[in-house]
């Protein structure tokens, strides 16, 4: 089940509007204080430009939404990020646009659009991603059965296939990661519904002799 949407990784984009220079800031943070220390960078390296615009979404549920004008004049800018992300549901991240001024003034809705316009291409740049609850099994097995199994692992779980079908009849697995001892040690993904049949799958694979260490649930970018 997906958990929220957010962005997969830090970027920044540029436009230019009337001889003024956006330039956004994107970057996921799982808290505040996190959304803090990247404004504070942001705002350290850009001190010489005219704004520096901040607004974040932060929790699960969106719980923290702010955002400041930081001089433009109010409600044109940092507020109306804010309400773009959380209309397209995304959380755990901050937007900082940058702003060095051309001379020209955009007017309300120029800036309105100016600003959220920067902000949709920064998100774009950090690429939009779906976080998600998945059990990770850490699983040994003998090296005769490591073949078959990576033949069977997916690069990526098929998410659509498992909404259509439902977790509890998905056996779709990935492989994290390998560690080559006197066995393989192997870290396995896959969706929390589907954790019963990809255990019997690999009972069955290795004849009853594969060996599960520790299982939790995770969170992941997908």
């Amino acid at each position: 089940m997906e958990l929220y949407k957010t962005v997969r990784k830090q970027a920044e984009a540029v436009q230019v509007i009337e001889k003024s220079r956006f330039i956004a800031h994107v970057c996921p943070v799982e808290s505040r204080e996190e959304a803090d220390v990247f404004l504070a960078e942001i705002r350290e390296k850009y001190k010489d430009a005219t704004h520096n615009v901040p607004a974040m979404v932060i929790g699960d549920k969106s719980q923290i939404q702010w955002a400041s004008d930081d001089g433009e004049p109010q409600g044109t800018s940092g507020a109306p990020m804010v309400q773009m992300m959380v209309k397209e549901g995304l959380t755990n991240l901050i937007v900082v646009v940058t702003r060095y001024f051309g001379g020209i003034k955009l007017g309300t809705g120029g800036l309105v659009r100016a600003y959220t316009s920067s902000a949709k291409l920064g998100l774009e740049a950090a690429g939009i991603c779906s976080v998600r609850e998945l059990a990770e099994l850490t699983v040994k097995i003998d090296y005769p059965h490591l073949a078959k199994i990576q033949n069977m692992a997916s690069e990526q779980l098929d998410l659509d296939e498992a909404d259509q079908v439902g977790e509890e009849n998905f056996s779709n697995f990935r492989i994290a990661n390998i560690q080559y001892t006197d066995k393989i040690g192997m870290k396995i993904q896959t969706l929390p519904g589907s954790l019963k049949n990809v255990k019997m799958l690999f009972q069955n694979i290795t004849s009853g002799k594969s060996e599960i260490l520790s299982q939790e649930i995770v969170r992941e970018k997908v």
